[in-house]
Order: structure tokens, then C-alpha cells, then sequence
């Protein structure tokens, strides 16, 4: 398994001091933001700046915000950095398998022209408007560069009329429609939406700890701050480590005996749960928190 990612950090392109110092913290990717964080007048002069960013012979996962499939920008900001060979391209407000389809076509023919492996970079589509949660699967299946959706839930809520609030019962159908499109999609778990109060930790922690448990992967942030609670949230627990590799353990004697369901701590275990034991021991092998036999090897 590949190491998951889990924090998706933005940087403005046109700030490299800020650049400069996503790139060099905790976070599993770093987006470089053409759209939101840069004015109109900054627009064509950010895609060089981008450019010698992807240049650095040393980098992480690094994600390119372009600006919309409909916007006058979309063609030129492709041109500029798909021959830099990002990891991959967010497209913002995606809102139907259309305009994803377009973007792959445009990726696709530059590949050819600048000579790259055809289909190695990756498109995000960050759906942020009601039309796109609606169209949520045919934008997770609209083509193989789809391995994630992520969900922007200040545009969300401004297109449908209300406002991000605390609890987040304005954007639960939103989240949890997402989840089950990528999973009927079959690419990996959402990623969610930037928590905004960047001073509110126990807030973030809180709202980690609630998209993990609807089947999110991960979580858009806007602060270094926020790396380590996004990080530790969307990894698997000690405890969850250690049970799930007990839960192997005693899957396969049981299997191994002609039994397909056996009790463990007083709790069934089935195929489905150790399916489940599996993937997060896979999971924490990848990211380094466990030994080849997930047994309580833990990094702390």
C-alpha cells in the first residue's frame, strides 16, 4: 500500500516564503493554490512561480489548485504546470463528470507533447457547490486520474443559501453523500473541507475525529498548526493497531480450523472485521507505525 494522505496542505503560489515553508513541514501534500489565493492581476505571473517550485529536485506530494474548468484561466494554467509534473491537479468548483473529462482530455495531450508517462498525474475534483454534491459519483467516476474527491464547505454552504456553523449539520448530507459515491466509485475516502478557526484546536481535533468516523481519509488545512491533529486523527490508533493484529491472529486459526466467525474481547469477529483488521494494519505499516506483522511495533 502506498502511504496514505492524510493532510493536504494550500500555500498560496505567489508567497514562496510560505511555499518555501509548507514544503518543509509534517504535511503528506502541499497544494499550490492558483485560484482563490491569487488575485486576478497575479494570475498568468503565479504559473512561472509554480514552475520553479515543481522544478526542486527534492519534493514531496505537491498538488496544483488550478482555476475552473469554465474560468478563462483553466487552459493556460494546465499548459504552464502539467509539464513541471505535479502529483497532481485540484479542480475547483467540479460540479459534473463533464468538465472532469475535459481537464483529463487536456492533461492527456500535453503529456504527449511534453513526452511524460501518459496518466501519472492525478486529478482531485473539489466539489463546493449543490450541483456537485449531486453529481458527486459521476465525478469520482468520470475517469482513472480520480483517486479522491475533496469537499470545499465554505462554497457549499454560500450556494445553498446558509453558513458553516459548529456543529456541521449544514454540510452532513454533503460529507456523507461523498463518502458513499467514492466508495460506489471504488478510489479512496474523501478528503474533507479546511477547518477555518485556526486558533481552535479542540475544534479541529473534534471535527477530525467526525469525518473520520463517516469515512473521510483526510482533511484540506489552511495552517501548519493544524498538520499535527489532522496527521495523528486520520492514522490508526495503538490500540487499534494491537486489536487488529489480534484480530488477524485469531481470524486465520479460525479459518484455519474451519471457522468462519469466532469471539475475541467478548466482540464477533467476521469477515467483514477482519477485512477490516487488514487494511489498518496495512495502512499503519505504510505509514511506518507498525512491523510487517502489525504487533504492537509503534512509533510514538
Amino acid at each position: 500500500m502506498d502511504k496514505p494522505l492524510r493532510s493536504f496542505l494550500f500555500a498560496p503560489a505567489t508567497d514562496l516564503r510560505k511555499v518555501d515553508k509548507a514544503l518543509s513541514l509534517e504535511a503528506d501534500a502541499v497544494i499550490l493554490d492558483l485560484e482563490d489565493a491569487v488575485a486576478v492581476s497575479e494570475k498568468v505571473r503565479a504559473r512561472s512561480l509554480v514552475l520553479d517550485v515543481l522544478g526542486c529536485a527534492d519534493r514531496k506530494s505537491i498538488y496544483v489548485r488550478v482555476n475552473g474548468a469554465n474560468t478563462r484561466w483553466i487552459v493556460g494554467d494546465l499548459m504552464a504546470v502539467v509539464g513541471g509534473r505535479p502529483t497532481g491537479i485540484m479542480l475547483p468548483k467540479a460540479e459534473d463528470a463533464e468538465e472532469v473529462r475535459r481537464v483529463d482530455w487536456l492533461i492527456g495531450q500535453l503529456e504527449r507533447e511534453y513526452g511524460l508517462p501518459a496518466g501519472e498525474m492525478e486529478i482531485i475534483p473539489l466539489v463546493e457547490t449543490a450541483r456537485g454534491v449531486m453529481n458527486a459519483y459521476g465525478l469520482a467516476a468520470s475517469c482513472p486520474r480520480v483517486k479522491r474527491l475533496a469537499f470545499g464547505a465554505v462554497d457549499y454552504t454560500l450556494d445553498i443559501g446558509t453558513s458553516l456553523s459548529g456543529q456541521g449539520t449544514e454540510i452532513f448530507y454533503a460529507r456523507s453523500h461523498l463518502v458513499v459515491a467514492s466508495r460506489a466509485a471504488g478510489i479512496e475516502g474523501p478528503i474533507d473541507t479546511v477547518y477555518p478557526n485556526i486558533k481552535d484546536g479542540e475544534g479541529l481535533a473534534a471535527e477530525c475525529r467526525l469525518v473520520r468516523s463517516l469515512g473521510f481519509a483526510g482533511k484540506l488545512v489552511i495552517h501548519p498548526a493544524q498538520l499535527g491533529p489532522v496527521n495523528e486523527i486520520f492514522s490508526p490508533t495503538p490500540g487499534e493497531i494491537d486489536y487488529a493484529a489480534k484480530v488477524v491472529q485469531a481470524f486465520a486459526q479460525a479459518e484455519a480450523e474451519g471457522i468462519a466467525a469466532v469471539q475475541l474481547e467478548g466482540k464477533f469477529i467476521d469477515y467483514p472485521v477482519a477485512a477490516w483488521a487488514r487494511r489498518t494494519l496495512a495502512i499503519a505499516r505504510a505509514l511506518g507505525l507498525a512491523g510487517e506483522k502489525g504487533s504492537g511495533e509503534h512509533k510514538v
